[in-house]
């Protein structure tokens, strides 16, 4: 047996626990049955410890992980997390290796946080903390002092399970252990990047948070960003957490809006009523909670630059909506034309496209080939790979790192603060009306006269 990790699940009655942390706990268990790990809940519900075991048992269920619930030792604590007296009774005894997870909404996380002592906190305690990361870059500034007041940075984990996607994670291998691809990842050779990751799924009963953050906070600033980040870093020299984190940091310090002009280099857009999979959806003003005095966006696009030497002058454009029929979920790398081709070959002269979807996991290059029927014809032909999804899924493989106290995975402090400073210049120009509200009916591709990914 490993040494077991203790857990402790600030919110552990809410629906985040539930839903993710704890299957994806399940799998892990599953697939490291040797890892040992034990299980603090803390809420302020009138529970049992056996009540929070039916939750943890239920969990596990749904990942066939029923054994590995066997092995966990489940206690609860009733707890207001904001109060100091339960707070320092809740961690008082705490030894070995332990890890707090907030599954909490972020002002009850950051109120948890503002009453933490480091006293109350065990050597090597572990804060891991779901986005977002504040609300603006000054806010995530502060946020950072407090937890690096608590803990030092390295403790820190600032999840985001879209870097333990298997997707991202094989950009890793197909970049820099392909001598075909590695001498041609800049600008020399690509000509544009898409990020992209547009949902069928509606609000479905979340206006509480995404109302007051709309697409670009949820899921540009929160996780294409950190995307963006992994393709376009120079090789690190290692993938321990210093150097994976440095590399990427730097390519966000040198991001910016195409152009520095918010307005022409970004669109946003809402969904009005429509039907999807067969179920009719009503426009989302009309969603219960929605505010529609806040002219939340369902659907935005960005395009952004990295100003340094590797990718000056490609744009890399970053899109995300709701309520998309037959959404696209992809990585899109455009290589330029070659620069002559000998007379006598017709065709398609276009630059090849390498693409990484985001589940099914699979990856695909367009060339310009012969046809078959006349060789001094052209055509598109694509090479395809099955990625499959990994071992683990995306919060499980995340959640690894957390109970093994490796944050590789994890965005550091200055890269939430500087996602924010990235696409603060577009948040403003929206506030200031420059950017027109488009709308587009629930379960279409987008608002006419947008670029359609499917």
């Amino acid at each position: 047996m490993t040494d077991a990790t203790t857990l402790v699940i600030l919110g552990a009655g809410g629906d985040l626990t539930s839903r993710l942390l704890l299957p994806a706990l399940g799998q892990l268990l599953v697939r490291e049955p040797d890892r040992a790990v034990r299980i603090i809940g803390a809420d302020r519900e009138e529970w049992t410890d056996a009540e929070l075991a039916t939750v943890v048992r239920t969990a596990f269920a749904s990942m066939d992980a029923e054994d590995a619930a066997a092995r966990v030792d489940v206690t609860y604590v009733r707890t207001d997390i904001t109060q100091t007296d339960d707070l320092r009774a809740l961690t008082a005894g705490l030894t070995g290796r332990v890890a707090l997870y907030f599954a909490v909404p972020p002002s009850v996380a950051a109120a948890c946080i503002s009453t933490l002592t480091p006293d109350m906190l065990p050597a090597g305690t572990m804060l891991v903390m779901e986005k977002p990361f504040g609300t603006d870059e000054a806010s995530a500034r502060e946020l950072n002092r407090t937890l690096t007041a608590l803990v030092p940075e390295s403790q820190v984990f600032r999840v985001d399970h879209f870097l333990g996607r298997s997707t991202t994670l094989n950009l890793l291998g197909a970049r820099f252990a392909n001598r075909i691809l590695e001498p041609l990842w800049s600008a020399e050779s690509i000509e544009s990047v898409d990020i992209i990751y547009d949902e069928s799924l509606a609000l479905e009963g979340r206006a509480g948070y995404y109302d007051r953050a709309g697409a670009l906070v949820d899921m540009i600033q929160s996780h294409l960003l950190q995307v963006l980040a992994v393709l376009a870093m120079d090789e690190p020299a290692s993938l321990d957490e210093v150097d994976f984190r440095a590399a990427t940091g730097a390519v966000l310090r040198a991001t910016a809006v195409w152009g520095d002009d918010p307005a022409a280099s970004s669109r946003r857009a809402r969904y009005t009523a429509g039907e999807i999979d067969g179920t009719a959806k009503p426009s989302y003003v009309d969603e219960p909670g929605v505010d529609p005095d806040r002219h939340t966006e369902t659907l935005a696009e960005t395009v952004f630059e990295v100003r340094n030497a590797r990718w000056a002058g490609v744009p890399f454009r970053l899109r995300s909506g709701k309520a998309i029929g037959t959404p696209a979920r992809e990585i899109v790398v455009h290589f330029r034309p070659v620069r002559h081709v000998p007379q006598g070959l017709t065709g398609s002269f276009d630059g090849a496209i390498l693409r990484f979807s985001l589940g099914p996991d699979r990856m695909a290059l367009e060339l310009n080939l012969n046809a078959a029927e006349d060789p001094f014809e052209l055509e598109r032909a694509t090479l395809s790979a099955e990625l499959g999804e990994g071992a683990l899924k995306a919060y499980a493989e995340v959640l690894s790192g957390v109970l093994d106290g490796d944050p590789m995975l994890a965005v550091r402090g200055d890269a939430a603060e500087q996602c924010w400073r990235i696409v603060a210049p577009i948040l403003e120009a929206w506030q200031r009306d420059e950017v027109p509200m488009d709308e587009y009916v629930a379960g279409s591709l987008g608002p006419e006269g947008w670029p359609a990914y499917r």
